[in-house]
């Protein structure tokens, strides 16, 4: 395990961390994976009022994560984003608390769209799980102090490709999990979150891949996809439960529902576990007019949300995959969308956020413009949305 780590910068640690007041956002597209907050909230009207804006160093694609009063983002700065940070704010006013950076051990190359801090950071509420393109895993405690780091590079150096990583890491059942696929090494594994220590891992297929593993709704199961298809593996164990090997898209990633899960596959392809071959599941339907682009689908009162590379949003039934609506959206996107206050969230690469009513088919009810490039995937509590740019970090109220 690499130790040799370089801190430098800020320390200004605020007291001690308060309990959650508004619901935590624990990882990419929240803690089950599937863009809706953990409790459904106040109805919304979809006004956007910017609470506070804070700045940001350097460059970052990654989600931001809430755990309690506190936002936790990453970053990456310097000439060759070698440079890594980690950055704490206070929910209520945007005011910095921490800030810690360490070098990059691994490579730090990327497409000039991506960069370095492009996979988003995940938490058990205890612990911080930083996670990026170079394959250096941090875990900090909350209030910034150094648990514990891995240089994945270190060990699998060829686990990387030209365009950069983007797969985030989740935090389930006392374990953190990473999926590191390229068109060379690949593989995923399970750390002990108190240790940094590997407890499985396992081979991944060897194609280029930037989609997230995801948490099933049990809170044990993990799957993942990719360029083959989809795998549910054991989160204690690694082991393979069942496998879909009819391919995946690699860059948007599925959303589950109960037991269903809704994949980019030929379109969309609502998968569950078999019944008389519990290795392979039933396919429920496939819809080929149902084509996500770079962002995930979301699932909301009994429909799927598709977002396709025309920026088009389709509603379709989650029981048949029939399509119920259209509405055309301001593009490109490339950020997930969220639900909020019983809305749809969305925000495009030019920094547009629209709040979309899913009751109406579709109609946009505001935006709002930021002026700056937007990429990451907000976060949702039940009193604000979090949306980040290169340069900024900002709070819209949800009231």
């Amino acid at each position: 395990m690499r130790l040799v780590f370089c801190w430098v910068l800020s320390a200004c640690l605020f007291g001690q961390f308060s309990e959650a007041a508004h619901g935590d956002w624990r990882q990419f597209r929240g803690n089950q994976s599937n863009g809706l907050p953990e409790a459904p909230g106040r109805d919304w009207d979809g006004d956007q009022e910017v609470l506070w804006e804070a700045d940001l160093p350097g460059r970052g694609l990654s989600s931001p994560i809430i755990i309690g009063d506190r936002v936790y983002v990453t970053a990456s700065s310097g000439g060759l984003q070698e440079r890594l940070h980690v950055l704490c704010f206070s929910a209520t006013d945007g005011s910095k608390i921490w800030e810690r950076t360490c070098w990059a051990t691994g490579r730090t190359v990327c497409h000039p769209k991506t960069c370095v801090a492009a996979p988003s950071p995940a938490s058990d509420g205890k612990r911080i799980f930083a996670f990026y393109s170079s394959n250096d895993l941090i875990c900090l405690d909350l209030d910034g102090n150094l648990q514990w780091f891995r240089g994945l590079t270190y060990e699998f150096p060829n686990a990387s490709n030209s365009l950069g990583m983007a797969s985030s890491t989740i935090s389930v059942g006392g374990k953190v999990v990473v999926m590191l696929e390229s068109d060379d090494a690949s593989f995923a594994a399970g750390l002990d979150a108190d240790t940094g220590e590997t407890t499985w891992k396992i081979d991944r297929p060897q194609r280029a891949n930037w989609t997230s593993p995801s948490i099933a709704p049990d809170g044990k199961t993990i799957l993942m996809q990719s360029s083959a298809g989809v795998s549910a593996i054991d989160s204690e164990t690694g082991a393979e439960i069942w496998k879909y090997s009819d391919g995946a898209a690699t860059q948007p990633t599925l959303v589950m529902v109960g037991e269903v899960a809704y994949v980019p596959s030929h379109g969309v392809t609502a998968i569950r576990p078999g019944r008389s071959d519990t290795s392979v599941p039933e396919i429920l339907w496939q819809v080929g007019n149902l084509s996500p682009g770079v962002a995930s689908p979301i699932a909301y009162d009994e429909k799927l949300f598709v977002i396709n590379n025309g920026a088009v949003m389709s509603a379709a039934s989650l029981e048949d995959g029939k399509r119920l609506w259209q509405s055309r959206l301001k593009g490109p996107m490339s950020a997930s969308p969220v639900v909020v206050g019983n809305k749809i969230f969305t925000v495009n690469e030019e920094g547009t956020t629209q709040v979309i009513d899913p009751n109406n088919e579709g109609e946009i009810i505001s935006e709002h413009q930021f002026d700056e490039i937007m990429l990451g995937t907000p976060a949702v509590t039940d009193d604000g949305v979090y949306v980040r740019s290169d340069q900024h970090l900002y709070k819209i109220a949800v009231d």
